[in-house]
């Protein structure tokens, strides 16, 4: 069976199977056996994944002997109980390698401006870059707010967690290649996309979503799941609108945090 991950890996990083072969000193047969699924020596997999820039639990999980040709499990790189249980570091490093889009969706996402203080700088970066950056951020006044609110015994505040997230956020709005749209739908996952890395949080009832579990996902081919959540998201964004531009003003968040 197929090492699917290694195959792609070496799509991503244009590295040939003659590269590898000059880069260990073996027969090319010996590396379209790895891609076959032949899990290679230890001095073998420290080498390949140097050179293709992975790390070799990705591109040979320890605990399978074979990597399967389906990509449906294989796209689960890494899986926590908790969102809290993720280093921001890693939160960072997701955001910093992406190069093509950033697509963020949840209620607020509040944590995202608060353990990140250089985020929106680099959202800016990215975007003067060409990448594409889309947030999906909860309309406040919209019922399932509300009833997200009232199952979670947040006492009325998740709507000012979204407002506190949009006045952090408000010098994207209206800034090239950003886009920061109101959605109205039940959630069921948060996203985090950046090209072909993925977080997804699903929503259990009645936790907030620190204490909800969290997927790593890495996209391998066309068909896994990755796919199946990156479709998700698109499925949303079409039924979004913006956010209006008042909605950041500081004006507003300071007449509201003195009324509270």
């Amino acid at each position: 069976m197929s090492n699917e991950r290694l195959r792609q890996a070496m799509i991503a990083a244009h590295v040939d199977i003659d590269t590898i072969t000059e880069a260990t000193n073996v027969d090319p047969k010996t590396v379209q056996r790895w891609l076959n699924g032949r899990v290679p020596h230890a001095r073998h997999r420290w080498k390949v994944a140097e050179l293709l820039k992975e790390h070799e639990d990705f591109l040979w999980p320890a605990d399978e002997d074979v990597i399967p040709t389906t990509t449906h499990t294989s796209e689960v790189i890494a899986a926590y109980a908790h969102r809290s249980d993720v280093l921001a570091h890693a939160w960072w490093q997701l955001f910093l390698r992406a190069k093509e889009r950033i697509d963020l969706l949840g209620y607020a996402m509040l944590f995202l401006p608060e353990q990140h203080p250089y985020l929106v700088d680099l959202l800016k970066e990215k975007a003067q870059a060409s990448c594409k950056v889309r947030i999906a951020i909860a309309d406040p006044s919209s019922t399932n707010v509300q009833m997200r609110d009232e199952e979670e015994l947040l006492g009325g505040t998740l709507s000012a967690h979204i407002q506190t997230t949009l006045y952090y956020f408000r010098e994207l709005c209206n800034y090239n290649n950003i886009e920061i749209h109101y959605h109205a739908t039940p959630m069921y996952n948060s996203i985090f996309h950046c090209d072909n890395e993925m977080f997804v949080t699903p929503h259990l009832y009645s936790l907030p979503g620190s204490k909800a579990p969290l997927l790593h996902l890495r996209r391998l081919g066309q068909h896994g799941i990755f796919e199946n959540f990156a479709t998700h998201f698109e499925r949303i964004w079409a039924t979004t609108t913006p956010v209006p531009l008042h909605a950041a003003d500081p004006r507003n968040y300071s007449s509201r945090v003195a009324s509270e």
